[in-house]
C-alpha cells in the first residue's frame, strides 16, 4: 500500500517577496473607504434577498449605492490629482 502524502513545503511555502510592499498597503489604504462602502452595500443586498424590500430597506439601498459612487468618484478624483505634476487638479 502506498501513501498519499502532501509536502508541506510546496503547500505552505512563505517567502518574504510574497508580503504585500508599501505601494500596495498604501494603495489598499486609499481604497479601504470603497472597500468598505461595497460591503455596507452588499450586507444591505442580502439583507433583502429574502423578502419584499421594505421603505426602510430601500432607503438603505440607495444610501449604499449613494455611498459606492460617491467614494468611487473620490477616489477617481485622488488618482487623477496624484497623476498630475505639481499636484495641480
Amino acid at each position: 500500500m502506498s501513501h498519499i502524502v502532501t509536502l508541506q513545503d510546496a503547500v505552505t511555502a512563505f517567502a518574504d517577496f510574497m508580503e504585500p510592499t508599501s505601494a500596495e498597503l498604501d494603495a489598499i489604504d486609499l481604497e479601504m473607504p470603497l472597500i468598505l462602502a461595497d460591503v455596507d452595500l452588499i450586507d444591505a443586498q442580502i439583507m433583502t434577498l429574502d423578502r419584499m424590500p421594505s421603505e426602510l430597506d430601500e432607503r438603505r439601498l440607495r444610501r449604499a449605492r449613494r455611498r459606492v459612487l460617491a467614494e468611487r468618484a473620490a477616489l477617481a478624483n485622488r488618482a487623477a490629482a496624484a497623476s498630475l505634476p505639481g499636484g495641480a487638479a
